[in-house]
């Protein structure tokens, strides 16, 4: 029984020492984790600050100014404009400059003063459900409190309440699955992605045909175009199954056109092969490019705005969402399916993937070259 033990002991001892002799091995092991607790820390957060808003006042009296100084002094929102028209309106929540929009009724401090139900009417951009649910719940408390405490001729009243109208564009009941299956269509296309295209040069190293492939007459170029192209093919079959399953199972409306969805993919694929080649020119085995996949992959779902709102992220870390590619084919799904917006109207916040796509590629053609040489 002891000898075993001594046994066990020694081949613990010798597992230890392969797995952490090795330089790169401890970074691999420990340096992600630190990293990601400290990214996750800050970023993946469903507190809401500075919420963008809009406010059409069409009472411009005393209780709608004071109303609207306690949101802005609530620390939670973030007044942008005060507006005098509809249109005005729908443009901020149409190009996500404001997360919500606050009509105030005509008769709004009548109403209020006589103990009625003063209207306020809610607009809110249902495309992230989690969001628009959050900010609403946020102003609500506001607006009760503010009612609560009206003062008339010097008392408080507990009979003066606001009649909040909410609105939730692009998703009239706030589903949450009406975000988060779109925002699935990207997430599991760069996953699958990034695992093909990865582990596609690593598998032939660890099986031997990668030596063989050097001696052929296949330019490195065309080595890498040919490890991509199947990839690519890949991702649109993995891509339409979602689609399926999203419009068929779950019956999420399809607002915009096939053709506008696949042009955004097209673009967000160019953009997630040149990450998945830029892995398999640095991975040297399987294992190696299937840690490194899930290494990137977390961090660019947790800044893509899917599960945490970017706007609650720190402003440094904001910043760092720019280089994520499934930020944009998120905001490009969402906007396609649920407000029917055409390619030409999203090649505005599409055109970043195109930098990131030649940047990735031009840099994978590059360590790919190096490694056959």
């Amino acid at each position: 029984m002891v000898a075993a033990l001594f046994r066990i002991l020694a081949l613990i001892h010798k597992e230890m020492l392969a797995v952490l002799k090795d330089k790169r091995s401890r970074i691999t092991l420990f340096a992600p984790v630190i990293a990601q607790s400290i990214l996750f820390g800050y970023a993946a957060t469903y507190d809401l600050s500075n919420i963008p808003y809009v406010v059409i006042d069409r009472d411009r009296s005393e209780a709608s100014h004071a109303l609207l100084a306690k949101l802005d002094g609530s620390g939670l929102f973030t007044r942008i404009a005060t507006l005098d028209s509809v249109t005005a309106l729908k443009h901020a929540i149409d190009t996500r400059k404001a997360l919500i929009a606050v009509q105030i009724g005509e008769d709004f401090e009548r109403r209020l003063r006589a103990g009625n139900a003063a209207p306020v009417q809610v607009i809110a951009d249902g495309r992230n459900s989690n969001t628009a649910v959050t900010a609403t719940l946020y102003l609500t408390q506001i607006a009760n409190n503010f009612a609560t405490a009206y003062d008339r001729k010097g008392a408080t009243s507990n009979t003066h309440t606001i009649a909040i109208d909410y609105r939730y564009w692009y998703n009239p009941n706030a589903e949450s699955r009406w975000h988060f299956v779109p925002g699935m269509i990207a997430t599991l296309t760069m996953l699958q992605i990034l695992l093909i295209s990865a582990m596609s040069v690593a598998r032939e190293r660890e099986q031997g045909t990668f030596d063989q492939l050097l001696v052929t007459p296949f330019r490195p170029m065309e080595i890498m175009i040919g490890k991509a192209i199947p990839s690519i093919l890949i991702g649109i079959v993995q891509a339409t199954l979602v689609v399926v399953i999203a419009l068929f199972w779950f019956h999420i409306p399809l607002a915009g056109s096939l053709a506008a969805l696949y042009g955004a993919l097209a673009l967000y694929l160019l953009a997630s092969i040149g990450l998945g080649l830029l892995l398999s020119s640095l991975a040297a085995t399987m294992q190696q490019a299937l840690l490194y996949t899930f290494l990137v992959l977390l961090p660019f779902i947790l800044f893509s705005g899917l599960t945490t709102p970017i706007s609650a992220m720190p402003r440094a870390l904001q910043y760092l969402t720019l280089v994520d590619p499934l930020r944009y084919a998120i905001d490009a799904i969402d906007a396609i399916m649920l407000k029917g917006s055409t390619l030409s109207a999203l090649l505005v916040d599409l055109w970043p993937l195109i930098p990131i796509g030649f940047f990735t590629l031009g840099l994978a053609a590059h360590l790919f070259r190096n490694r056959l040489s």
